[in-house]
């Protein structure tokens, strides 16, 4: 068996997010596709036998990646140029390989990742999008981004992200690691980085949403902070929509010898 990590790009707009809904070798439940049985079936395809991925970090529905890492056990050997072009001539055109790498057999594409890193993008003018509108999440009234990125500061470090977790979060408990969160402002899109060491379910969006009140003048900045430490969701602001939403990777040690873009 060789292990094979690939990075895996896609629009999530069509999809019912990453996780697979059915037990593999079962159709998917109709009008509900994901992103891994599409891959999967993509990779079973080329490596002629059923092949099970795990993946760095699973995205809901709506929301997209621009480096999502898997790993799978192939019981054939292929190129990595195979991989790549025959995988992706197998999925859709919302899903693409960008690279393959064989890797060591103790690679664990989720337990092997030390950061994840997300981006939120939002266009802040009067009239909504037409262009990339699924890309981008839209907020009509003015944006103070300085604002919210020094409210976003009070979310560094190790904390309990109780107030930033949806109800259905599955998490065993909701202590992360911030290791860095920024807002920034080019023209009319507003855009929130954020990486961890782990997110709970929507937690990207539930922060989002709670500096949006910040940034229309709603709320202190000194808010953010509070919510933190009251640890109640029902307090904090919505859950912002997820077409905003890009993951853009996770990050591993450099022992790995992955591409720079997802090494730290």
């Amino acid at each position: 068996m060789q292990r094979i990590a690939l990075c895996i790009e896609y629009d999530g707009s069509e999809f019912s997010g990453w996780q697979r809904l059915t037990r593999p070798g079962e159709p998917d439940r109709r009008n509900e596709p994901t992103v891994q049985s599409a891959v999967e079936d993509a990779v079973s395809s080329v490596a002629g036998a059923r092949i099970d991925v795990v993946c760095a970090g699973r995205t809901d529905a709506g929301v997209h990646a621009a480096g999502q890492v898997v790993h799978f056990d192939s019981p054939v050997h292929r190129d990595p140029r195979g991989w790549t072009l025959g995988v992706t001539s197998r999925l859709p055109p919302a899903v693409c390989v960008r690279w393959c790498l064989p890797v060591e057999g103790d690679f664990h594409a989720r337990f092997s990742a030390r950061a994840r890193r997300y981006s939120y993008r939002i266009l802040n003018r009067p009239v909504r999008p037409a262009l990339q509108r699924q890309y981008l999440s839209w907020e009509r009234r003015s944006l103070d981004a300085d604002a919210m990125h020094r409210a976003a500061q009070a979310l560094l470090g190790e904390n309990d992200f109780s107030a930033f977790r949806t109800v259905h979060c599955q998490a065993a408990h909701a202590r992360r690691e911030m290791q860095d969160i920024v807002v920034r402002r080019e023209r009319d899109i507003v855009e929130v980085q954020v990486q961890a060491n782990a997110f709970l379910h929507h937690m990207v969006r539930n922060i989002v949403g709670s500096l949006l009140m910040v940034g229309r003048g709603e709320r202190d900045e000194s808010w953010i902070g509070e919510l933190l430490a009251g640890r109640d969701r029902t307090v904090a602001g919505p859950t912002a929509p997820a077409a905003g939403l890009v993951f853009l990777g996770p990050r591993y040690p450099a022992q790995w010898k992955l591409p720079a873009e997802v090494t730290l």
